[in-house]
C-alpha cells in the first residue's frame, strides 16, 4: 500500500460508494482485468482481494495498468459532465427558482447522483450551487440599486430573516453593508471548478477565492469593517482577472498579469512572491519554498502564509505541496488543487510544444 494512501480499506468503501473524497488522489487498480479506474467509476465493483490502489495515473501506467474506457481516468474532469451541464443550462433560465430534490425527481434525474456530480465538479451539492446563483442575483440587484426586499424576492426568499441569514452565511455580513459605495467593490467570477469571489478597488484586486471556502466570509468582514463598507460592481481589476481566468482555464494562460495588492506581514509578503516565481506546471514542497526565501527552519510559517493567502489561482498556492509529494491542506479543497496542477502541467506542456515547434 502506497503510504501517500490512507488504509486500502477505506479507500475500497469509497470505491463502494463512489465517494468523490480521493478523486483525483487515488485510484483502484484492478489485478483480474488489468484494468485502473477513478474511484467514482460506475463500472460493476471487484473483490477487494483484486485490488491496488494508487496516488496518481502515472504511477498507475507504471505498474502495468490501462485506464477504464468507462471512468476515463487520464482524462481532465474540469469538463462537466451531461448532468451538471444540463442543470447549468436550467439555472441559467431560472436562477430565481428554489430547486428541491422533488424538481430534479421530476426531471428524471436521481438526487443522490446529481449530489456527487456537484461535489466532483464543484466541491458542492447543486442545492448549495443554485442557492448561491440565488445570492449572486440578489448581489446585482443591490449593485443596480435596488432596495434590499427587492433583492430579497429576486432571490427567492419570502422571508426577511433567512434571506439575511442566507447572505451572511455566504458573505459573512448583511445585505445593508454591500450597498455602501466607498471604494472596494466586490463581484463573483464564475470559473469551470466553482464560482469565485473577487473584492478590488478601482486600481488593484484584493482577494480573490472560492466561494465555499470557509475562511471567506470572514476576510470579507474584515475588509469591510476596514473599509467602512463595500458595494457590489466589477472594476476594471475584476474584469481583466475575469478575463485572464477564462483563458487559464481554457489552457491558453499560465501567466497573470491583473494588479494586485497583498495585505498581510512582510514574511507573508515574502512567501507570496516566492510562490509567484514557481513556473507554471511545476510544484514546491514548503521545506523548498522556506529555502527559497532564506529561512529553511521557518517550514511551518511558510504553511501559514500559504494558508493565508487572499489571492487563491493568481498567487499560486496550489503549487506548494508536502515534502514527501503529498498534496496536502488547501483551503480550496484538496480536489481543486489536483484539478490545478493537472491543468497547469497540459498549459506547461502545450508551451513546450509550441516553443519547439518555432524552432
Amino acid at each position: 500500500m502506497n503510504a501517500l494512501l490512507p488504509p486500502a480499506r477505506e479507500l475500497y468503501e469509497a470505491l463502494h460508494a463512489r465517494s468523490p473524497v480521493w478523486e483525483g488522489r487515488a485510484y483502484v487498480c484492478v489485478k483480474t482485468t488489468g484494468i485502473f479506474c477513478r474511484l467514482t467509476c460506475p463500472a460493476r465493483k471487484p473483490k477487494f482481494e483484486n485490488c491496488e490502489f494508487e496516488p496518481t495515473v502515472e504511477a498507475c501506467l507504471a505498474a502495468g495498468f490501462r485506464p477504464c474506457k468507462r471512468c476515463r481516468p487520464t482524462h481532465d474532469q474540469i469538463v462537466a459532465d451531461p448532468i451538471v451541464d444540463q442543470l447549468r443550462e436550467a439555472l441559467d433560465a431560472a436562477p430565481e427558482r428554489r430547486w428541491s430534490e422533488a424538481d430534479l425527481r421530476t426531471r428524471g434525474l436521481d438526487p443522490s447522483s446529481v449530489r456527487r456530480a456537484f461535489r466532483r465538479h464543484y466541491g458542492m451539492t447543486f442545492l448549495e450551487f443554485a442557492r448561491a446563483r440565488r445570492m449572486q442575483m440578489a448581489a446585482h440587484g443591490l449593485a443596480r440599486g435596488d432596495r434590499v426586499i427587492e433583492a430579497q424576492f429576486d432571490a427567492g426568499f419570502e422571508s426577511a430573516s433567512g434571506f439575511r441569514r442566507a447572505f451572511a452565511n455566504l458573505l459573512g455580513a448583511s445585505p445593508r453593508q454591500f450597498t455602501a459605495d466607498t471604494g472596494l467593490y466586490v463581484d463573483w467570477v464564475e470559473t469551470p471548478i466553482g464560482p469565485m469571489v473577487a473584492v478590488a478597488d478601482a486600481s488593484a484586486l484584493h482577494i480573490l477565492d472560492f466561494l465555499d471556502r470557509p475562511s471567506l466570509p470572514a476576510a470579507l468582514q474584515k475588509r469591510i469593517a476596514e473599509n467602512g463598507g463595500i458595494s457590489f460592481a466589477a472594476p476594471d481589476p475584476i474584469q481583466q482577472v475575469r478575463e485572464e481566468l477564462s483563458d487559464y482555464f481554457a489552457g491558453v494562460r499560465g501567466v497573470f498579469t491583473s494588479p494586485i495588492h497583498l495585505v498581510g506581514t512582510d514574511f507573508s509578503q515574502t512567501v507570496w512572491r516566492a510562490l509567484r516565481d514557481i513556473p507554471t506546471g511545476e510544484v514546491r514542497s514548503y521545506k523548498a519554498v522556506a529555502q527559497i526565501i532564506g529561512r529553511p527552519k521557518a517550514v511551518r510559517a511558510v504553511a501559514r502564509a500559504n494558508a493565508t493567502n487572499p489571492l487563491a489561482i493568481i498567487v499560486p498556492c496550489h503549487r506548494v505541496i508536502g515534502h514527501d509529494g503529498s498534496l496536502t491542506g488547501y483551503g480550496g479543497g484538496l480536489w481543486r488543487k489536483q484539478k490545478l496542477i493537472t491543468l497547469e502541467r497540459a498549459i506547461a506542456d502545450k508551451t513546450i510544444l509550441q516553443n519547439e515547434t518555432r524552432k
